[in-house]
This record gives C-alpha cells, sequence and structure tokens, in this order.
C-alpha cells in the first residue's frame, strides 16, 4: 500500500512526568517535543508517541522492544539505572531475568511507570 513505509509506535501514560523521567534519564532516549497531547520522542528516526490519558489498563504483553546487540549487557546497564526485570512464573529465566526462547533467541522483560510492558531481545545472527 502506497504510504505505509514509516512506522511510528504508541505507548499510554497517565502520568507524562514520570514517564518522561523513565524514557528519557532510565531509557535514554532522545526527548522531541511535549506537544499537549504526548510526549514525543525519537528513536533513531522513529517516532515514539506516549499519549496522556486518564485511565487505562496496561497490556499483559509486550508492547514496545528493543533489539540489542549483548542483551546481558543492556539488562546490566538498565539495572544499574534502577530498572527492574520482570520473572514470569514457569518461564526459566536466569539470574539476570533473561529466557533463552527455543528459537535462539534471547528476551528480558520490564515495565515502564505505567506498567507497560517492554521488552530487549537478541537474536541469533
Amino acid at each position: 500500500m502506497a504510504g505505509l513505509n514509516k512506522v511510528l509506535t504508541f505507548v499510554a501514560t497517565r502520568n507524562p512526568k514520570a514517564a518522561r523521567v523513565f524514557y528519557e534519564q532510565k531509557l535514554g532516549l532522545k526527548f522531541v517535543a511535549d506537544d499537549g497531547f504526548a510526549l514525543v520522542f525519537d528513536i533513531g528516526g522513529i517516532m515514539l508517541r506516549i499519549a496522556t490519558v486518564k485511565e487505562f489498563t496496561p497490556a499483559q504483553f509486550t508492547v514496545l522492544g528493543w533489539e540489542v546487540s549483548a542483551i546481558e549487557k543492556s539488562v546490566a546497564e538498565l539495572n544499574a539505572k534502577g530498572v527492574s526485570f520482570e520473572r514470569f512464573p514457569g518461564l526459566p529465566q536466569d539470574k539476570l531475568g533473561i529466557w533463552n526462547a527455543p528459537g535462539g533467541a534471547k528476551v528480558a522483560w520490564f515495565k515502564d511507570p505505567d506498567g507497560n510492558i517492554l521488552s530487549l531481545s537478541q537474536h541469533p545472527a
């Protein structure tokens, strides 16, 4: 379809002040603007809009993720900034919270201040 060649992504927040601190200072994303409806970040040329809402229930699945080349290092760096990684019952995760998927991928999950589930993943070459 013509024109569908650049993706942008959205997550919701009830607390834009806390969301900005988390995404800008803990995750290191480039803040672009607060347009009154959403916080806007640039992630390598992809726009992330963190929409301000009065109420919502966070999804029980990953809503946003990043592919990394060294997941153990990335998890350690985020841990050092105070980001906690999730543990899921019945899912074998290592001491850092990283799950080794059957196909060879490695995945670790964490939440933003609103409870949105985010992830880091490393995929085999």
